[in-house]
Parts: C-alpha cells; structure tokens; sequence
C-alpha cells in the first residue's frame, strides 16, 4: 500500500481559503482535500499561511496575513490574548463562537454517537460575556525579585502577567489576586519554583459569592511553613473586609496538579456561603462550584425542564458533587439520591441539604458504579437519573448500573461533547432514545461548551 504524500512541505508559504472551524477555534483550509489548521483564522477569510508542521492527514500553519477580514472578526479587547492561554476565542464575534459550540457539538453527535438526526440547539449564551468567573486560580512566579501572577502561555509553564484585568474575571477577584500578591511581597514570601521545587507560593485562588459578595483566599504553597503567617493574616484581614475565610492548602509534590492533600484554615470561616435561585450553598476551598453564577442558573433549569420532576419520582443524581443539582431536584421530588466519591464533598452536600431545611435528599459516599448496583440490589427504582460526570465521561460499569435501573429519563449533563457523545452510544444501544441536546456557554471567549441532554427509555 501506498502512503499518501502530504500536498505541502514544512515552511512553505500559501494562500488558502478558510471553510471552517475546528472545536478548538481555529480554521480550517485545504489543498487539493488535504486540511491545514490555522489559529486565529476565520471561515470566509483568504489568508497568508507558513506551514508549521506537516502530518499525513493534516498539518498546522501560522496565519501571516489577512487579504479580507470575516465580517465576525473582532479586536481583541484583551492586550495579551495572543500570548496567554486563558482564552482562544475573542478574535471572533460572540455570534460564531455560539454557533462553532453547537456545529462542535453537532459533529460529535454525528461523527462518535452515530446520531445524525438528534436535535442540537443554538448555544445558549451570555447577554455580556464578560466578566463572568466568580472564582480564579494563579500560578505565581517572580520577575525582577517581586511576585507576579497570571495565566499560562498556551502550551507552556511561563506566566503572562496581565496585569490584574482579566477580562473574563470579575473585577472584584481581579483586585483580590493583586492586594494578595502585593501583600505577600511585603512578607517577602516566595515564589515556587517548579524546576527547583523550591519556594513557597504556587497558587492563590479567590473565590467570591455572587449573591452574600463573601470572599475566600486560598494560598496553595509548597510547605506547611509560612514567614509570618500571623502578621501577614492579619495584614489580608484589615486590607481585605469582604473576605471571610483565608485558607492554607499544602502541596509538597512534583505536580502540576494544583491542589495538595492537606487544607487548613488560617482565619475565619471553612465556609463561604451563596445562593443559587433561591437556595443556599456552603463553598469550601476545594468544593466544586460552577464558576459562572448567571449561566449555571441556565444550565440548572434546563438540567431541571429536561427531568420533569414530578411529586412521586425518585432521581439519582449521580456524580452529585456539594449537592447543587440534587438540592433543585428535591425541591419537586419524592426522594434525590446523591452519590459522590469525594468525602469532603458529601460532608459538604449534608450540610447543604441542612441548610436549605430538606429532609429528602440522601448522600452517599462511594463511587456510582459501585454504589448504584448496590441501590440496585435494595430495591431502588429512580424515575429519573441525573449524572453529570468530570471531563473523562461516566465509567462503563456506571452507564451499565444505569441501564439496569430503567429509569424513565436519564438527564445528561457534560462538559465535554466527545465523551458525551461515546456515552450516549452506549446508552442508546442499552435501550434509551436521545431527544434533543441543549449545548450551555458556561466559559464565553475559549472553547469550552457544557451540554444538557435528554434521553427517554424505549418501551420494547
């Protein structure tokens, strides 16, 4: 056999047509069929490309020049955006990053669950889709003997320092991440240094309540050992009234995993506290939290519209998490069960569900596709499922525990389409028909989308 020759060889230059996008943004055009992936390229633009690097099937170019700019091209608003890694989108109006997360999920949908014909809604996005994250996690660095903070360069360990406006920030938590930092410099507390493994400070994190405006610091560093810890609690205290909690989590690895083990309070509360429609969460340092308030309201109640509650079903929400979504299930329902697999965030969703004065809702510490058969095996029969699993998708024997409970609907929620959609096979190869798919902005200006599936039981 014959192995097809790449049309283009490395740093060659061409003038290409862009026909579309690929889901990380960036466009695509072709030579004689043979596809070439350029950032920051938009569809209907004819551009000036230098290819990068050759593949068999496809290759990468970078854009040179711009013979006539799409109609949904924009000025990045951002100073650094062509260099950090925070965002991927803010070259293109918010109108195609909409579409390009639907048609994203569209082809997932077509191309993994085999299921051409299922409904895929416009992308519901934001009326500003600005300022949005109510929590930010920085890596710290240090640049002419002071502490800097920012995000990532794409691909890369080197900090882009943007100068404490990120756009997709609130400007609340841009201001805490600079009074914290302007702080630790005066205790004269050390960056981290990967390489090295040596310093202190390798993360702060701020998170702040949208409704109560409650703040939390966590300052994640390399030792248990803080210079000064008192003076310098006390410094954060009186310069920063609106926080109520400032935690310590240690990590001594070699790891870009951001969090350690261990977490302890340094001052204030464990907790800080908000509200979503009405109901009240605790939010601990580690907890999962959406970081989008607005959004994840939308994503909530369509989550809700899609089980169709009613007042004598039992639901399983699965991957349950501090409880958000079971707490919005047990406002309609008979019964929620929550299962979760990190104890801390049970012993969150108890006091939750405490919180909100609902004595129907159960949580469970354990891993759902073990918990489940057990369930299973006792006798519990849900109406409803509710799974809203991490980025990897749902375990096998989870989506099997599912099928051999035959609730009425399985309510899917996702943050990544391509796992999405190799579940939803399996599901509809177990007996369940996918309705329609409503895909969620949660994270506008990058290429992250969220998903809310419906899927009804095939009576046989």
């Amino acid at each position: 056999m014959v192995k097809r020759q790449a049309p283009v060889k490395k740093n060659e230059t061409l003038i290409l047509s862009i026909e579309d996008l690929t889901a990380e943004g960036s466009g695509v055009g072709k030579v004689d069929g043979y596809p070439i992936f350029i950032p920051y390229a938009l569809p209907g633009e004819k551009v000036d490309i230098k290819v990068l690097k050759v593949n068999r099937n496809f290759s990468y170019g970078k854009l040179l020049a711009i013979h006539k700019p799409s109609t949904h091209r924009t000025d990045a608003p951002c100073p650094v955006f062509l260099r950090c890694g925070g965002c991927q989108l803010q070259h293109m109006s918010y109108d195609l990053q909409l579409e390009m997360k639907q048609n994203q999920v569209r082809n997932v949908m077509k191309k993994i669950a085999h299921l051409p014909d299922v409904p895929v809604h416009l992308t519901k996005g934001m009326a500003d889709p600005w300022r949005y994250r109510n929590k930010v996690q920085v890596p710290v660095g240090e640049q002419d003997g002071q502490l800097i903070t920012g995000f990532y360069q794409s691909r890369s360990h080197h900090i882009i320092d943007y100068k404490d406006n990120c756009l997709i920030t609130e400007k609340d938590n841009d201001a805490l991440v600079a009074k914290v930092r302007e702080i630790a410099n005066q205790f004269e507390l050390t960056a981290y240094d990967e390489a090295e493994h040596r310093g202190i400070l390798r993360h702060i994190m701020v998170r702040r309540a949208k409704v109560t405006k409650e703040a939390m610091i966590v300052l994640i560093t390399r030792s248990k050992k803080l210079p000064q810890k008192d003076k310098l609690i006390e410094a954060l205290v009186t310069a920063l009234p609106n926080v109520k909690s400032i935690v310590q989590n240690i990590n001594p690895k070699r790891t870009n995993v951001i969090f350690g083990d261990e977490t302890n309070v340094l001052w204030g509360s464990e907790y800080i506290f908000d509200e979503i429609n009405g109901l009240k969460f605790g939010i601990s340092a580690r907890s999962f939290y959406q970081v989008n308030p607005l959004q994840t309201e939308v994503l909530y109640e369509q989550a809700l519209a899609y089980a169709d509650i009613q007042e004598d079903d039992v639901v399983i929400d699965a991957y349950c998490g501090i409880g958000t979504i079971s707490l919005f299930l047990a406002q309609k329902a008979k019964k929620v069960y929550g299962v979760e697999i990190v104890p801390e965030a049970i012993a969150d969703a108890k006091k939750n569900a405490e919180l909100n004065g609902m004595d129907n809702v159960e949580f469970v510490v354990g891993s759902a596709e073990k918990v489940m058969p057990q369930w299973t095996k006792e006798g519990l029969k849900p109406s409803v499922i509710v799974v809203d699993p991490p980025r990897k998708g749902c375990d096998e024997a989870l989506l099997q525990a599912m099928l051999s409970m035959k609730p009425k609907r399985i309510v899917y929620v996702s943050c990544n389409p391509a796992t999405l959609a190799r579940d939803l096979r399996i599901l509809e190869d177990g007996g369940y028909k996918t309705k329609e798919v409503q895909p969620v902005d949660m994270f506008p200006q990058t290429t992250h989308v969220e998903c809310v599936v419906l899927m009804s039981r095939v009576e046989k």
